[in-house]
């Protein structure tokens, strides 16, 4: 596979990169390795320091990460910021938590006393990290953030069209101290996985991405016996009840659905209205999606990006040539749209069958879905008619009528007035076809770190 910057507002091939040779890679692992056995005897305030430096390195230099951000995937200049200091909040996060998760705790057992079952955490090694393009800063300090503080190091195996992403997060290590090894990149091949997880050095594997690839990356893991969590696809349920602040609803649902231009896992991308204010809910977010404006990512005054790619704009035209083709309502609101760039306009599905194909699967773009639901039962119905399980939002004035309902919707992660999103302080996780484990916080830390059971007896003691 080829590893380029292609601007995808301009179409530029900014820059070009050569696949890693088997040579490479296994350099790469040594490297990693080598830096394992060091750093998993250093302290936590050493760890802690680093990662301290990096936060503080991406705030001084906004900017300039947001703008790689801009340039290898469209991404709008002001969404790249926000990225990069998410980044930054997340580092802080276990700099200030992460010894408190890393406290080795006791626990009770019968003919012992309380202080002599003990569980201590340790790192496993070095894990692989798969990545994917739609928050190339995100993702990899998602999985960089807490496992440096355990104590393992990284092989990390970005997308393909981010490659200067990749090697920015690289960057970022050594320029706050880290030493050599604890994040390495190749360049590899999708083939390569066979090799990376091959290795006995490499003890577990992280993948952000598609359907296609987790089952992939999970099927090699397993033959290897290798731990591997998976965050795969999503197609969250945006449901709105009768009482819900609609005009509050509607904004925050095209807010959801459009930002990143709407390649985000847990973008509202399934909108469900109860049938009593599902034509005024419709009504304003029409008017909410109007008033987006592509155009340069790079102006801070445009609030819809063009897709990561020529590749994906193709995916998405042939996805709504499926739903066309099923006969559902389909709505094109008519922006103004740059000559050129991977740009799409925004859609509006209406009238979506239960049982079609449209109904099942995902839209990575400015596509949205909107159901109308007949009652509160009714919605969660479609909410849960999807094979993902990621996300969520439930909008009602009555908070414990929605987190009830919320109890009822198969997924992950479900927010009460506002839609699913991605703090440095909540875990993040999904089930069903979504995928499986988390990462963030104490449960994202836990992933790869071994629980080792230490037993004190009495020598004395009778068997």
């Amino acid at each position: 596979m080829a590893y380029a910057t292609t601007n995808p507002y301009t179409g530029e091939v900014v820059k070009e990169f050569d696949t890693a040779t088997e040579e490479q890679i296994e350099q790469a692992i040594t490297t990693a390795h080598e830096a394992f056995l060091k750093w998993k005897e250093t302290t936590f305030e050493e760890r802690a320091e680093i990662l301290a430096a990096a936060a503080s390195i991406l705030r001084s230099k906004k900017r300039q990460y947001a703008e790689i951000l801009t340039m290898e995937m469209g991404k709008v200049i002001g969404e790249a910021e926000l990225e990069v200091e998410l980044c930054a909040q997340m580092l802080d996060y276990y700099v200030k938590f992460g010894a408190e998760h890393l406290t080795p705790r006791y626990i009770r057992a019968r003919g012992f006393n309380d202080t002599d079952v003990k569980l201590v955490p340790e790192p496993l090694g070095v894990l692989y990290a798969v990545e994917p393009w739609n928050f190339p800063f995100y993702q990899v300090i998602r999985i960089s953030a807490p496992q440096l503080t355990a104590g393992n190091t990284i092989v990390l195996k970005h997308a393909s069209n981010v490659p200067q992403s990749a090697l920015a997060m690289v960057d970022l290590l050594h320029e706050a101290g880290a030493p050599e090894g604890l994040l390495v990149n190749v360049f590899a091949s999708h083939d390569a996985s066979e090799q990376i997880l091959g290795d006995d050095r490499v003890r577990g594997v992280a993948l952000t991405g598609s359907e296609k690839a987790g089952a992939a990356i999970a099927q090699i893991a397993a033959k290897n016996l290798k731990k591997s969590t998976l965050e795969l696809g999503g197609a969250d349920a945006f449901v709105v009840l009768a009482d819900a602040e609609v005009e509050k609803a509607a904004k925050w649902a095209a807010f959801g659905r459009h930002w990143n231009a709407g390649q985000v896992c847990v973008s509202s991308k399934r909108i469900i209205v109860e049938d009593s204010v599902y034509d005024r809910f419709l009504e304003v977010y029409r008017e909410e999606v109007k008033k987006l404006k592509m155009g340069d990512p790079m102006d801070s005054t445009t609030t819809l990006a063009p897709l990561s790619s020529q590749a994906a704009l193709e995916v998405l035209q042939e996805q709504l040539r499926l739903a066309e083709a099923e006969g559902i309502s389909m709505e094109e609101i008519e922006l103004d749209m740059p000559a050129t760039g991977a740009f799409h306009r925004p859609v509006i599905l209406t009238d979506i069958p239960d049982d079609s194909k449209t109904s099942q699967i995902e839209f990575f773009g400015p596509v949205s879905s909107i159901y109308r639901a007949r009652d509160e039962a009714d919605a969660i119905r479609l909410a849960n008619n999807t094979p993902f399980g990621l996300g969520g939002s439930v909008f009602s004035t009555d908070i414990d009528k929605a987190q009830r309902l919320a109890r009822q919707i198969d997924t992950g992660m479900v927010f009460i007035n506002q839609p699913t999103g991605a703090k440095a302080d909540i875990p993040f996780g999904g089930v069903k076809r979504s995928g499986y484990g988390h990462e963030l916080t104490d449960l994202g830390i836990k992933e790869f770190v071994n629980e080792k059971v230490i037993v004190v007896t009495d020598i004395d003691g009778d068997f």
